[in-house]
């Protein structure tokens, strides 16, 4: 077998047989798990391979062996795979990869949400030799292509019969091998691995490391000062994290808990838990499905997919049919599977697979192995934090050396480099950080839009793609009349709203023979009316309920019409008749043929029309303009009825359907949630890409897509996802950067999507309300699900939840995201500007020879008091202008580049020589000592408060530039931490923890000028605007 190994002690095997096997996984993990060597073995049915971490008493060898004699043990034959020879060099490397692989077992457990202990007996469970087969039942019989097989095949290998289904002691037989029906849940995170994950960033490290160095040199109260700030950081971030995922998990649905199933002859309710593989299912309108079955019997049955395959109109099913091999899972009829719900007809079916084995267990499985990635602002503050750390170490080092050298007791010189690393290092930036996203989720969660995480609002910022799944997420997730074609005159429809083509509307009782079309639709239906007027419920198939819900809402009381004239025979559309015809009674003793079906077969049919004229002979040029409708209609990807009726003397139906009258063309869909169109235009004037994903057919889908504007000005670029299956990653990688629909898509081809663009090095977010969306949704940098119609899997694995499934919000979102980095970046701007100019002030004061500059106790002040209230003020500023008419910022960019470090090495060396020169007149005119010290730390301080509001924007300055929005925070801030300059400069207390000593109206003076010099050169450098990128955003399409 292919052999992958990445580092000693760690093996990837690609294991013939284990795709799509969950009872293989189950055998392998349990089996290797027992052995002696082995720390950890995971088995993906998803990606076929068997991932293990071994010791230095197994070899690779010996390895495959093992692999090679469960795989013979479970009937599957692999050829003798000669593995290769280890060096001396990778046995002694196994020790430590060994030891390490049980470390990392318990990190991932913990990150995964376990607590420690249970994550320690875990480990220890995984590793224990008791652990044997008998411990991971099967829950599914050997894996067979079902829907590949006869009725009669699949009985028999199941050793069931469809009259009388399992008995009753088969059923505890097989509920003991198999396992409960029951699909594990989305692992949540809990409360330790939430707060956790609040100190897992390099800033909070290099605070730890600065406050450990301080404890060291005798620096108790700096250390504690320090640690507070952290765990004041890290309780905001669990406190808004938590709240955030208590608020989608309320979002919760209860879960269908009983089933109707055929157990030795008799029709039974049965939990759910208890259906094992061999059950007979019966199956009813309105039912769930609770297993993968095999259909056995299908009268006129029809299955919604949509959770599944996504997938708008329902599936219509026939037990005969037998697939091929390679039928995409949309198109085997003669299946049905977990998850789903049948929406008309009955039938029967016996139960093939149960929990983690069907097709919905092989999703979560996917949810399971996608990883989510790690976010822009991780990646870039991680850069920004090991520069930091760099700078830190290499100047406290340097520093320490020239002070020894000049002859400073080393004990001194160690405080003065802790006092340096505590300058360098922006104390404040974590918790303002963590406090501006927190802010964000608590505006966004005010607009209906529920964030899950801290870090993802700033990844809205910085969204390229758009993936959006179609049904549910665009469009409604049910069928509605959206066009009439009737009396020779297309008419649309909006809402059950008629309108004719030049937009006028249209009162369909003015003319008869819409009225007429509505009435015979309504007639030939098996729907059901049941509710109150403003509260109906319509009960049926969704196309005929679109037709009888539009006959209401036009004043069709349907309830009466049936009541005067009831339903006295049907036949029903069938192989050969695509069309549905009933009878009824009319008027002066006659009755009323109604007709519903397939457009050329009913205008076939008819011999007369009915017009505003009244009843006229149906000519070649009336064909024609009929069949060219229906051609447009189907071309828009409606699903076109056409309705017709005929009078007739007798009390039964005709043996042939002909001389029909006809009325008219209905065309349904899937109609769009309002305003989709202009909402991918604004998303294109932003930058950002859109990709729509569905299950649907091509034509279907272009269609969709053009109405959309999905491509923009260019070409509508459609794939199916036949040719995803056998497509290189990497030509698929730069294939999808110009595809703007994805057709026939499967739950795992949309992961291999999302997969792609994200190696295409694009950040994506992934829209979807489905079952199927759960795997590509945890997948994408941003997964976004539907608050009210998604489901559980589709909440519980999401970023963010859109409680009102309002898609528009995301707009909002979106800029809120990119205003959100944008602040953050000014306030990172600011802090590490400000600890520059401390650098230089520390650093010039001790080459020079005047001692410490500033004390520790002053940098901390500086640094965790002045800091953060203006560093918080500023990340809330209000929009920058065209927000949302710029395009995303570079992922991989450095939050601060190369012109950023340079800016700021300008203004902290302005705001450093405005501070030295008042320091060094305090030492003129004091000498050295606590006075000049004091001059210094007012000057700082204040240069840092402008500082502050200079950083508001890089093309605003006191002389003019970009007009920007009032800012009260930041007025409030900056006012607020001056008068607290002020009194900790009158108050003896704080004078002595903070070593200062009054100063003269002289001395203030000199501070002054020391502030507002500085602040006019830098004010004077800025550019007077911005480049402009005007982006023209689409007038609305209809």
């Amino acid at each position: 077998m292919p052999v992958h190994r990445a580092c000693r002690g760690r093996a990837r095997l690609e294991v013939v047989g284990l795709y799509r096997s969950p009872a293989l996984k189950q055998r392998l993990e349990a089996a290797l798990a027992s052995r002696a060597g082995i720390a950890a073995v995971q088995a993906s049915p998803v990606t076929g391979r068997l991932l293990v971490l071994f010791g230095p008493s197994l070899t690779l060898e010996a390895l495959i062996q093992l692999v090679e004699a469960e795989l013979d043990g479970a009937g599957i034959r692999v050829p003798p795979t000669p593995a290769r020879a280890e060096d001396s060099a990778s046995r002694r490397g196994h020790g430590f990869t060994w030891m390490m692989s049980g470390v990392a077992g318990l990190l991932r457990r913990l990150a995964r949400g376990r607590s420690g202990w249970t994550a320690l007996a875990a480990m220890a469970q995984q590793v224990s030799p008791a652990q044997s087969l008998a411990r991971s039942p099967a829950r599914a019989p050997p894996p067979r292509a079902w829907s590949t097989m006869t009725c009669e095949q699949v009985l028999a290998e199941l050793d069931t019969t469809a009259e009388t289904g399992l008995a009753p002691d088969e059923v505890d037989r097989r509920l003991q091998r198999y396992g409960a029906n029951v699909l594990g849940e989305a692992e949540t995170r809990s409360d330790l691995a939430m707060l956790l994950g609040q100190f897992n960033s390099l800033p909070v490290a290099l605070l730890g490391v600065s406050a450990g160095v301080a404890v060291i040199t005798g620096g108790l109260l700096d250390a504690a000062v320090i640690l507070g700030v952290v765990l004041i950081n890290g309780a905001i971030g669990f406190v808004t994290e938590r709240q955030a995922e208590r608020t989608i998990g309320s979002l919760a649905q209860t879960g269908v808990r009983a089933v109707r199933v055929l157990r030795a002859g008799e029709a039974v309710s049965v939990r759910v838990e208890q259906i094992v593989p061999g059950d007979v299912l019966i199956l009813a309108p309105g039912d769930y499905v609770a297993a993968d079955v095999r259909l056995l019997r299908a009268h006129r049955l029809s299955i919604d997919e949509s959770a599944l395959t996504g997938e708008s109109l329902p599936v219509s099913k026939a037990h005969a049919f037998v697939a091929r091999n390679d039928t995409a899972l949309g198109d085997r009829r003669n299946m049905a599977y977990m998850g789903t719900h049948v929406t008309g007809g009955n039938g029967r079916g016996v139960v093939v697979a149960t929990a983690e084995a069907t097709e919905l267990g092989q999703i979560q499985t996917m949810v399971g192995e996608a990883a989510s990635p790690e976010t822009p602002m991780q990646r870039q503050l991680g850069r920004m934090g090991t520069r930091l750390a760099l700078v830190s170490g290499g100047v406290c080092v340097g520093v320490f050396g020239v002070g020894v050298l000049r002859g400073y007791p080393w004990l001194e010189m160690l405080k003065a480099s802790v006092s340096l690393a505590v300058a360098a290092v922006p104390e404040g930036l974590p918790a303002v950080a963590t406090t501006t996203l927190a802010m964000g989720i608590k505006a966004m969660g005010e607009r209906n839009v529920a964030v899950r995480h801290l870090d993802a609002v700033e990844t809205l910022g910085a969204v390229q793609v758009f993936c959006m799944d179609k049904t549910g997420t665009l469009t409604m997730n049910r069928m509605a009349v959206v066009a009439l074609h009737c009396e020779q005159r297309h008419l649309r429809v909006t809402e059950n709203r008629f309108r004719d083509e030049a937009g006028h509307g249209v009162d369909p009782v003015t003319s008869e023979a819409l009225v007429r079309l509505l009435q015979i639709v309504s007639l030939c239906s098996e729907t059901e009316v049941r509710g109150v007027p403003g509260q109906y419920q319509y009960l049926g198939t969704p196309t005929e309920n679109a037709l009888v819900e539009l006959a209401m809402e036009a004043g069709v009381d349907v309830r009466a019409l049936r009541e005067e004239r009831p339903r006295l025979k049907s036949r029903y559309r069938a192989e050969g008749r695509p069309y549905m015809s009933t009878l009824h009674p009319y008027r002066d003793g006659r009755h009323l043929l109604a007709v519903k079906g397939s457009p050329a077969e009913v205008l076939a049919m008819c011999s007369h029309i009915l017009t505003g004229g009244g009843i006229t002979p149906l000519d070649d040029a009336r064909r024609a303009d009929i069949l060219a409708a229906n051609q447009r209609m189907a071309g828009q990807a409606l699903r076109v009825l056409a309705a017709a009726y005929r009078e007739l003397d007798q009390a039964h139906m005709p043996a042939r359907t002909e001389q029909l009258v006809w009325l008219g063309l209905a065309g349904m869909a899937d109609p769009m949630r309002p305003g989709m169109d202009r909402l991918i235009a604004e998303y294109h004037a932003a930058g950002i890409e859109t990709i729509m994903i569905t299950g649907d057919q091509s034509a279907t889908a272009h269609a969709i897509g053009h109405q959309l504007g999905l491509s923009g000005d260019k070409p509508l670029q459609v794939l199916e996802s036949s040719r995803l299956e056998e497509m290189d990653p990497e030509l698929l990688a730069g294939l999808v950067r110009n595809v703007h629909v994805f057709a026939r898509v499967s739950p795992a081809h949309k992961l291999r999507i999302v997969r792609a663009l994200q190696e295409a090095g694009l950040v994506v977010a992934m829209t979807g309300d489905g079952i199927n969306d759960g795997p590509a949704l945890k997948a994408a940098d941003i997964g976004v699900a539907m608050g009210k119609t998604g489901t559980n899997v589709a909440r519980e694995v999401s970023d963010v939840v859109l409680e009102d499934d309002n898609l528009h919000t995301m707009t909002v979102a979106v800029a809120q995201g990119r205003t959100i980095y944008a602040n953050i970046r000014k306030m990172v701007h600011f802090m590490v500007s400000t600890n520059l100019t401390e650098i230089e002030v520390m650093l010039a004061g001790l080459v020079v020879g005047w001692g410490e500059t500033l004390n520790p106790m002053q940098l901390l002040w500086i640094n965790l008091v002045t800091d953060i209230f203006p560093g918080l003020a500023l990340s809330m500023e209000p929009d920058e202008p065209g927000v949302m008419t710029r395009p995303p910022r570079d992922p991989e960019a450095s939050i601060l580049g190369g012109k950023d470090l340079r800016r700021m090495v300008l203004e902290s060396g302005v705001i450093g020589v405005g501070t030295l020169g008042a320091y060094l007149f305090g030492l003129r005119r004091y000498g050295s000592g606590p006075a000049a010290a004091t001059m210094a730390f007012h000057t700082l301080v204040l240069n840092e408060l402008a500082h502050a509001l200079s950083s508001r924007s890089k093309y605003r300055n006191v002389f003019g530039g970009e007009r920007l929005q009032s800012n009260r925070h930041l007025n409030r801030a900056v006012l607020g931490m001056a008068a607290l300059q002020v009194i900790v400069g009158l108050l003896p207390a704080a004078r002595r923890l903070l070593g200062t000593v009054p100063l003269g109206w002289t001395d203030l003076a000199a501070i002054g000028a020391g502030v507002l010099l500085p602040l006019m050169v830098n004010e004077g450098s800025k550019p007077g605007c911005r480049p402009a990128r005007p982006v023209d955003i689409p007038e609305h399409t209809a």
